[in-house]
């Protein structure tokens, strides 16, 4: 496993005041730095190669797979995001750009992974000892830390995965289990590169945690339940395989990356990639304001998604037009409308319109139809309609009531 990390803005060499922004969204913020306006830089030797991301907001066009991110890290329910384009489209190297605008969140301080809620459902017995004391006295269960980018290497085995014996203790003759990938992602994001090529237990046990939020792990007489609730991000180039349809399913957003088209954009992306590579901390530098403007914005935007309300007259027309497009999965509104409730409160207001779902529908509705399961359907169809006919004779006639037959008569 491997994370990013991007050293804090302070230790930046020059330290740079937040830059005052005239946009009123978060969306009017992300159009203006995906222009063309890239200040000139006076590079600067950096004295040595050093491995800090890219900035998100550097990143040239692909307005699409930028808004599926941050609407992503805004409300995590909306179930997964799927970067599906060709090689060099920039889309690591945007996933891995987030590390910057990650929020904070609470984390359990305790090695079992104790949290004041398991007190709250399942009384004090169901954390540990040195938690129920600490809960006893007043101290906190949990300390505040930033999310984290996880990947999960190509090549990671079931084992890495979701983990096992803790070898170091099985050295002392004692059996303890050590936690794996999947434990680790809690409450992070996991970023899956080529998820096409992975081995289908590995996915599986992926997405088993992802729907569940959390997994059990068993060695021998040895057993223990982790939390893992994290928002998957996959990306993959169709040229070396699909996904298998169930996979496919489990990703709410579906973002086609598609290379630059406009010839001016191309050019000004590879000249910020050519800033960037020079002096990675002078082009990260550029963006401190605008980086800071959107992290905030996004906090204000997390913070507003609560009281965010679907009209029904609003979800119904949705359901509606996922019924016209013949989509079966029940995924398909839930994502839709939860992304639409992300838009709404990026956008800064607490009602969804119809202009929000029309703005999210691509990235929710499309590669959902199954042309197998069409047919599939189909094929059934003249079973069905040949059994109605032949199971008729065999359902039970209406009996005429007695006293009806004596008046009759």
């Amino acid at each position: 496993m491997s994370t990013e990390t991007l050293s804090p803005l302070s230790e930046l060499p020059e330290k740079k005041e937040r830059q005052a922004h005239p946009f009123r969204t978060l969306k009017e913020l992300l159009d203006h730095a995906s222009g063309r306006d890239l200040p000139p830089i006076t590079l600067e030797n950096s004295g040595r190669a050093e491995t800090l991301p890219f900035p998100f907001l550097a990143i040239v066009g692909q307005q699409e797979m930028k808004l599926a991110l941050i609407l992503g890290l805004v409300n995590p329910n909306i179930g997964g995001i799927l970067l599906v384009g060709p090689r060099g489209t920039a889309k690591t190297t945007a996933v891995r750009s987030l590390v910057d605008l990650l929020p904070q969140v609470e984390r359990s301080s305790c090695h079992y992974g104790c949290l004041p809620e398991d007190i709250e459902t399942g009384g004090i017995d169901a954390v540990c000892p040195d938690c129920a004391k600490k809960y006893g006295s007043g101290e906190s269960l949990t300390i505040s830390d930033r999310v984290r980018l996880v990947e999960l290497p190509l090549n990671a085995e079931l084992e890495n995965v979701i983990g096992g014996i803790d070898e170091r203790a099985a050295l002392h003759q004692k059996m303890r289990l050590r936690r794996g990938i999947l434990a680790q992602a809690d409450r992070n994001l996991l970023y899956i590169d080529e998820v096409n090529l992975l081995n289908d237990n590995v996915i599986d046990a992926i997405l088993d945690a992802a729907a569940q939020g959390s997994y059990t792990l068993r060695r021998g007489p040895v057993s223990a339940t982790y939390r893992s609730r994290f928002l998957l991000i996959g990306s993959m180039n169709p040229e070396e395989g699909n996904l298998r349809p169930q996979i496919m399913d489990r990703f709410g957003l579906r973002v086609v990356v598609r290379g630059l088209d406009d010839a001016k954009e191309r050019l000004e992306a590879y000249r910020r990639v050519q800033a960037y590579l020079e002096n990675p901390r002078q082009i990260i530098g550029t963006y401190v304001g605008e980086m800071a403007a959107v992290k905030e914005e996004l906090e204000e935007s997390r913070k507003r998604l609560r009281q965010v309300r679907i009209s029904n007259k609003v979800a119904k027309e949705a359901i509606a037009l996922i019924q016209q497009l013949g989509i079966d999965s029940l995924r398909a509104e839930i994502t839709w409308l939860e992304t639409a409730r992300a838009f709404a409160a990026a956008s800064g207001r607490t009602i969804v319109k119809l202009s929000d779902l029309h703005t999210v529908a691509p990235m929710a509705l499309r590669l959902r139809r199954s042309k197998f399961i069409d047919k599939y359907f189909d094929d059934q169809q003249g079973e069905e309609e040949e059994l109605e006919t032949l199971l008729k004779p065999f359902a039970r006639k209406k009996r005429t009531p007695r006293s009806k037959q004596k008046k009759e008569n």
